[in-house]
């Protein structure tokens, strides 16, 4: 039997789009930026956090920069995407709970909007902070078998 295969997602999305700056980036006393890349039905994220105040550990907070990680599944329904992963670590391994920040499932929706075949807005249900975005690199989907 053949193995089972990634499902080959959506073709607008796929590659990798950064986020370069957030409305009043200077004014926020904490912001983040996010990197996303979408390969096929799966996508990685970096979540690049900056901040003024301290929360935590040092070691944890680098001075107010730090990233974390999620991998995971996307699927779209009209102009609503759904991310659902896991935190994981930089090399995308599992994450246990004795690490720094965010652990364990991630389940996220966005209403996109797609205002140039470059650039995409990213809209949370649960921030107000709108994500947009820039394609950096446009790749196609080769379905890997899972």
């Amino acid at each position: 039997m053949n193995p089972n295969y990634q499902k080959p997602g959506l073709t607008y999305l796929q590659g990798e789009w950064r986020q370069d700056s957030v409305p009043a980036q200077k004014r926020l006393v904490t912001y983040s930026l996010y990197d996303i890349k979408f390969s096929c039905d799966s996508f990685v994220m970096k979540i690049s956090t900056v901040s003024k105040i301290n929360y935590g550990a040092d070691t944890c907070m680098n001075k107010g920069h730090w990233n974390e990680y999620i991998r995971g599944t996307y699927s779209q329904k009209q102009d609503t995407l759904h991310l659902k992963g896991e935190f994981c670590n930089a090399n995308l391994s599992y994450k246990d709970e004795k690490t720094c920040f965010r652990f364990g499932d991630y389940e996220e929706f966005f209403k996109v909007k797609q205002t140039a075949d470059s650039l995409i807005q990213f809209i949370s249900t649960s921030n107000v902070i709108p994500i947009q975005t820039r394609l950096v690199k446009r790749t196609s989907c080769i379905p890997k078998p899972l």
